[in-house]
């Protein structure tokens, strides 16, 4: 029977994961998340109201039980889960506040007190401040403050409480705060958290709306440029600088895609792996970046080196390490363009006990007070960049247990430092040199 039991069990639960998930998007266009958060603590109360009286009466049966009390919380919370779209919206706010104020602070805090501080009701409460704070917090506190107020009124009115005096009631006091304290902050700092990430898409939106507006400037003054010359000339078009234009067009449509491998690279970067899974060779590696590098002209090209003094063997992934090179690169070409002067120089210096790579370049360098926070994401100098390149560089050598620093003077030079691990402390991964 169990070989049938259990493909019926996983069928029902995926029955249901599929039945909530579609449940809770509906309501999510209806509603704010506030609102379907009520939604789910009535489902939550309509469940466990009836359940929980069942367990406290007969299971584990306790001092006070009160099947009205459940019961009224029973109704709100049906009302609230199955009438909330026939509600007008201000019905709704009230309603839900009468629900939540009756079903957490006020029927938690009277079954405490009427279990005389009993560590059931005493953790039950506690779990309640907790599902109370997740909602807004200025409702939640004016919440607990009236439901507490009715349930010791209530409770003053109809029970005994020559018991509220006894030491085990009232450290309880202090562990009720300090619950809220912590929801509470909890609370702020998820919302710190969502501003800052919304700072970083919104940061993260305009620098690649910059980096993009530059270059499609260029395509287009180019491809009015080449319309003018064959309006002009008409059949006697000069070739070369035809030539010249849609060159520099492709030259701009090479360096989007750069752009955007790099934004999609850096955006995938914590779900994808970065570990190395092959080990690759850093002479046949730069020599690959740098034949894939859009240069601008032959000028440009001509302005970067390569020195190899010992070539090395390292663990990574051929992609990544052609993107780490690239971003060094790119940067390197970015300060010889605005110092206008300058060259770049990459050294393969693997005679060393920590083998490494060297990209130095003797354009405009980096102030010292930008120095430790360049690898900082979405941290620029004033340099147009986008701020991603280096983090996402560092975030590929931390994977590869290798470090990348920073050696610079203003006005001078930059040297990139990427150090990597002995080839004797390298992991047995194939070797791939093609």
């Amino acid at each position: 029977m169990q070989p049938t039991v259990v493909p019926a069990l996983g069928a029902l639960v995926n029955r249901i994961r599929s039945t909530s998930t579609h449940w809770l998007l509906r309501y999510e266009r209806e509603f704010d998340h506030e609102t379907v958060r009520m939604v789910l603590l009535a489902w939550i109360g309509i469940i466990g109201m009836p359940l929980y009286y069942v367990i406290w009466t007969w299971i584990f049966p306790q001092e006070y039980e009160s099947i009205a009390l459940r019961s009224g919380g029973f109704v709100l919370c049906l009302g609230l889960a199955l009438g909330l779209r026939r509600m007008p919206e201000r019905v709704q706010r009230v309603y839900a506040f009468v629900t939540v104020t009756y079903t957490l602070p006020f029927l938690f805090s009277f079954m405490y007190l009427m279990n005389h501080g009993a560590a059931v009701w005493s953790q039950s409460f506690l779990v309640a401040l907790i599902l109370l704070f997740h909602f807004d917090t200025a409702m939640a506190s004016v919440s607990l403050v009236l439901g507490t107020a009715c349930a010791v009124a209530l409770f003053f009115a109809t029970g005994d409480h020559s018991f509220l005096s006894h030491p085990d009631v009232l450290e309880q006091l202090p562990i009720a705060l300090f619950t809220v304290l912590v929801v509470s902050i909890a609370k702020l700092g998820r919302r710190m958290m969502a501003q800052e990430k919304l700072a970083g898409m919104a940061h993260g939106l305009a620098t690649v709306s910059h980096e993009l507006r530059t270059p499609l400037l260029s395509v287009e003054a180019n491809v009015r440029g080449a319309n003018r010359l064959l309006a002009r000339d008409g059949d006697h078009v000069d070739m070369a600088v035809l030539g010249e234009a849609l060159s520099r067009i492709q030259f701009e449509v090479r360096h989007m895609n750069h752009i955007v491998d790099l934004f999609l690279l850096s955006a995938t970067a914590v779900q994808r792996k970065l570990e190395p899974n092959e080990h690759l060779s850093m002479r046949e590696l730069v020599e690959s970046a740098l034949s894939r590098y859009p240069f601008a002209t032959q000028a440009q090209r001509e302005a970067v080196s390569i020195k190899v003094r010992s070539d090395f063997v390292f663990a990574g992934q051929r992609e990544l390490g052609v993107v780490v090179i690239l971003n060094l690169l790119r940067n390197a070409l970015k300060a010889l363009q605005r110092a206008g002067k300058g060259r770049v120089r990459l050294v393969v210096d693997g005679q060393r006990a920590t083998p490494r790579l060297l990209v130095i370049d003797s354009g405009c360098g980096i102030p010292r007070r930008d120095l430790a926070k360049i690898f900082k994401r979405f941290y620029t100098s004033g340099s147009g960049g986008a701020g991603i390149g280096l983090t996402l560089c560092k975030d590929i050598l931390d994977a590869w247990q290798a470090s990348i620093r920073c050696v610079s003077r203003e006005l001078a030079y930059t040297m990139f430092v990427l150090e990597f691990p002995p080839p004797a402390r390298m992991a047995a991964l194939p070797r791939r040199s093609d």
